[in-house]
C-alpha cells in the first residue's frame, strides 16, 4: 500500500504570499502525489490558537504530519526542487 501524505499549510489571511503557497502545493501534489494527499489549510487569523500545536512562528507555513518525522517549509513553495527534497518526496519522471 502506498502511503498517504498529511500536509497543513498554515496562513494568515488570503495574502498574495498565502495564495502562491496554496497554488504550489495543490501543483507538486497533482505531480508527485496523485491520490495519496490531503492538504489542510488552516487561517491563523481566524484560528490562531492553532499555531502553536505545530509551533508556528511564520507564515506560510507547510507542516508535513504523515509520513513522519514531522517536516516543516516556510514561505511560498515557489522552489519546487526545495520543496520535495525538504519534505522527502521523490519526483515523478515525467
Amino acid at each position: 500500500m502506498e502511503q498517504k501524505w498529511e500536509l497543513k499549510l498554515y496562513i494568515a489571511g488570503k495574502t498574495l504570499k498565502s495564495e502562491t503557497a496554496l497554488y504550489n502545493l495543490k501543483k507538486y501534489c497533482r505531480e508527485h502525489l496523485e491520490g495519496r494527499y490531503s492538504i489542510e489549510v488552516i487561517d491563523l487569523l481566524k484560528k490562531p490558537q492553532l499555531a502553536e500545536g505545530d509551533q508556528i512562528f511564520a507564515v506560510p507555513t507547510l507542516v508535513r504530519k504523515v509520513p513522519v518525522p514531522i517536516r516543516k517549509i516556510i514561505g511560498d513553495l515557489s522552489n519546487e526542487e526545495k520543496v520535495l527534497v525538504g519534505l522527502n518526496i521523490v519526483p515523478v519522471k515525467k
